[in-house]
């Protein structure tokens, strides 16, 4: 049967046919939909771990016990799991084990645009790319074979486009694949240095093996066609440059791109007269193309970051701006993001970017929409949980400096979950003043409302433990804790004001449902006031102040000819902070 999927759909579909039986993950934007297919076949146990790293550790130890297990993440959740992934590459597997990344040139969603192969080669882990989702299929299938063949975890390394865009797929039956016995084996599986030491002699060799493998896999495979000029890709960029040259050019396709074929690379060069480079970001291919000593056109040519879109590779090689429709660019109007109609965060952070000498902390989730207007309410973010200890190693060098300047910082429940609870121990234990806002909306907000150990359900919608930040804060020995609700502008300055006069650390929690979550049975207990009126001004009350507007609800806007606000009924899902924020009451409950 044939069907049309997106790569995450075809990475998930290849995990079922080839056999997996385990598969972990942390949500981020380009992988999350990996997992979310995963927890949909019975066949698979599938599970949202609090972080990469724990999720790496969760798939090996399946693999270990035998089962061939998959982890996956974004690019930058790759840096959390190396820790555990460096070694993992020294033990090898007994079931299978898949390691999926999905990078993210262009940054869309990103805080970085790290290229993730270089993990592939520092981490000596073998290394397939596919360039669409037939490809994510095969190779995924393929990566258990070889993985088990050659005593190695495989890394899948994919990007956004070959994550979201859709190609059709030939669907075929699950294999079954008999779960491999555990036997105690500690000269594997127990790192200790003088194991080790030895576990690098056989990682060597292995990779030895593979660079062989690598120069004879249908993976890799030259395409002849006009010998003028010659391409060599891998991923989407396969594509892209199909697009540009067509047959006009011939093509090194790289699909097994750890340990790259120097033979293939070589004798391919030898072949015609011309030879790009194509690939994003780094000069990963570029750079070992090089070392054998064949001469090629890459980053000298082709940009660094960004997409390497069809548009882009035109531009470059033709030196030339592309074609285009010609339009009044004066009238385009700029809408940066914002939080949405009914967003639990707007309330705090229209409050606290009005707060004078103090530095925000932020961190990854929705909430650092708030750096921007109207808030501007976020001095600094990093990486997931870094609100906490950025913020303590700040506050400690304002007060080293004599300055007085107080630090809030502020992360999600979801992060708080994935690393923010050590980074919360870190201000405990070594004494930091700060303000710690823990911004509770009941669910993984950014990449798509997936449960967390807060929310009291599994990947699979089955009903688990739900995990109360406010007793794990105050088990690590926050002393002064606050749950409040952030749609109460006076609760909110309130409490601020309580925290900020302390000299020592405290926590606040503020907890209201995510507006566009599916409220759970929990959500409906607790939240008996969820988003059941909605507001409306008062034309006659309203003087056009536009004081409202500047709280940054997508809902309300300004009317030109009237000189009034009005509300978007069909956005409004009445959480009231505009209506605190009306110097005139002019906004109320509709009847």
């Amino acid at each position: 049967m044939k069907k049309l999927l997106t790569g995450d759909e075809a990475i998930a579909r290849g995990a079922y046919e080839a056999g997996v039986s385990y598969a972990s993950a942390y949500p981020g934007t380009p992988s999350t939909e990996i997992l979310e297919n995963l927890a949909e076949y019975k066949e698979i146990y599938a599970e949202w771990a609090p972080n990469e790293k724990v999720a790496m550790e969760s798939a090996i130890g399946a693999s270990i016990a035998g089962l061939r297990s998959m982890v996956s993440m974004k690019h930058v959740g790759m840096n959390v799991a190396a820790d555990p992934m460096f070694t993992w590459a020294y033990m090898g597997v007994n079931g299978g084990n898949v390691i999926v990344t999905a990078d993210e040139p262009g940054m869309f969603s990103s805080q970085n645009e790290q290229d993730n192969r270089n993990y592939a080669k520092a981490a000596k882990i073998a290394m397939l790319e596919p360039s669409d989702s037939q490809e994510c299929i095969d190779m995924v299938k393929a990566a258990y074979e070889l993985g088990e063949e050659f005593d190695t975890p495989f890394i899948i390394r994919l990007t956004t486009r070959v994550c979201h865009s859709k190609t059709i797929v030939e669907l075929k039956d699950r294999k079954d694949v008999p779960h491999k016995e555990w036997t105690k084996n500690p000269a594997k599986y127990v790192c200790l240095p003088a194991i080790a030491r030895n576990l690098k002699v056989k990682l060597l060799e292995r990779m030895k093996k593979l660079e062989a493998y690598s120069e004879t896999t249908p993976f890799n495979r030259i395409e002849m066609g006009d010998t003028s000029v010659g391409v060599i890709a891998s991923g989407i960029c396969y594509y892209y440059a199909k697009e540009i040259f067509g047959d006009k050019a011939s093509y090194l396709k790289l699909g097994f791109t750890n340990p790259l074929p120097a033979g293939l690379i070589k004798d391919f060069c030898s072949r015609v007269d011309k030879v790009y480079v194509l690939e994003e970001n780094d000069p990963y291919i570029e750079e070992f193309v090089r070392q054998q000593g064949c001469a090629c056109i890459g980053k000298d040519l082709f940009p660094s970051m960004g997409e390497l879109t069809p548009d882009v590779i035109r531009a470059c090689i033709t030196g030339k701006p592309n074609e285009t429709i010609e339009f009044d660019r004066t009238k385009l109007i700029g809408r940066a993001p914002t939080f949405c109609a009914g967003c639990p965060h707007r309330g705090l952070f229209y409050r606290l970017g009005k707060r004078k000498d103090i530095m925000i902390s932020g961190d990854i989730g929705c909430y650092t929409l708030a750096a921007g207007k109207p808030y501007q309410a976020m001095d600094s973010t990093v990486c997931m949980g870094a609100s906490f200890s950025l913020g303590a190693g700040a506050q400690r060098a304002f007060h080293m400096e004599g300055v007085d300047r107080r630090v809030v910082t502020v992360l999600g429940d979801s992060t708080f979950f994935h690393t923010g609870i050590n980074s919360l121990i870190n201000t405990v234990y070594n004494k930091a003043n700060t303000v710690n806002i823990i911004l509770d909306n009941r669910i993984t907000g950014m990449t798509g409302h997936q449960d967390n150990p807060g929310t009291g359900y599994t990947a699979k919608g089955e009903e688990t433990t739900l995990i109360k930040i406010e007793d794990i804060v105050r088990a690590i020995g926050v002393k002064h804790v606050y749950v409040i609700n952030p749609n109460n502008l006076q609760e909110v300055d309130d409490t601020l004001d309580k925290c900020l006069a302390l000299d020592e650390p405290s926590v606040i929690i503020t907890r209201w449902p995510c507006a566009l979550k599916k409220f759970s049975k929990e959500d409906r207990e607790e939240f008996t006031e969820l988003f059941v009126t909605r507001d409306k001004v008062d034309p006659d009350k309203c003087i056009g102040c536009k004081k409202c507007l500047k709280a940054g609800c997508p809902a309300m806007s300004y009317v030109a000819e009237t000189k009034k606000v009005v509300i978007n009924r069909a956005q409004c899902v009445g959480c009231d902070v505009c209506a605190q924020v009306c110097p005139k009451q002019a906004i109320g409950k509709e009847d």
